[in-house]
């Protein structure tokens, strides 16, 4: 549950200055839960209207006790349910307006939510076809295709993993600009040596007998992610003389 500080305001509240968070308190607050949220992330939501943090008069963001709030479910529900932006948008109106909310049931939580994670590792969750294709907005025909590049591909039969989600958003998104799938290999290739370079720097933490240090594999493994995705945003910005939100 995220923690806010006392006396957070939310919209319609004539909240004052000392009751507002800055960008980088809402970041603290979010890390509890969300240790790989960033900046650039919160940022990213904002631009696609999850959030309307108040600007001061310098156009510096000041967020409410709400704002956090509603940041916690936009995430939780991109980590939990594998969820495009739309449909969470449509998911946080109408609870908004005191509508009941089902949420999809995905991977290990139709098995409960609270399993505890095996000695080796966390369990990635999982996704069947049809999930996919409602929670992408998707036609089979699109999925088979990008399939054929290699761009996504099941993990079992008929089965993804959950980021396969966030993969066929962006495909779908960048699609919008006429870049078709088959442009997108080079992408798929570069994430591929990225992965394996990740791989060859935890590997041996992997093969230890000790469950710890294998657990610790797992977080460096992550770690290591995170820092590959940020320098690559980095490098396409520079490159393209942008910066992004």
């Amino acid at each position: 549950m995220l923690r806010t500080p006392s006396g957070g305001a939310g919209h319609g509240t004539a909240a004052t200055d000392r009751e507002l968070m800055s960008i980088g308190t809402v970041l603290t607050v979010l890390r509890d839960e969300f240790p790989e949220v960033t900046i650039s992330k919160i940022r990213f939501l904002e631009s696609e209207g999850l959030i309307e943090p108040r600007r001061t008069p310098s156009g510096y963001r000041k967020f409410s006790g709400q704002d956090v709030e509603r940041l916690g479910h936009v995430l939780r529900m991109q980590r939990d349910h594998y969820l495009p932006l739309k449909v969470i948008r449509e998911h946080l109106d109408a609870m908004e307006r005191g509508e009941a909310v089902q949420l999809p049931v995905v991977g290990r939580q139709r098995d409960g939510e609270n399993a505890p994670p095996s000695a080796d590792g966390p369990t990635a969750a999982r996704i069947g076809r049809a999930e996919l294709l409602a929670a992408a907005e998707i036609a089979e025909g699109d999925l088979e295709e990008w399939e054929s590049y290699g761009l996504i591909a099941p993990v079992a039969d008929g089965v993804y993993d959950g980021e396969s989600v966030t993969v066929a958003t962006l495909v779908a998104e960048l699609g919008r600009f006429g870049i078709e799938p088959r442009h997108l290999r080079v992408m798929k290739a570069a994430a591929d040596r990225e992965a394996g370079l990740v791989d060859q720097v935890v590997a041996p933490l992997k093969r230890h007998r000790n469950p710890q240090t294998r657990a610790h594999a797992e977080a460096r493994t992550k770690e290591l992610a995170a820092l590959s995705v940020r320098l690559h945003a980095a490098l396409v910005q520079t490159a393209l003389g942008v910066r992004l939100p």
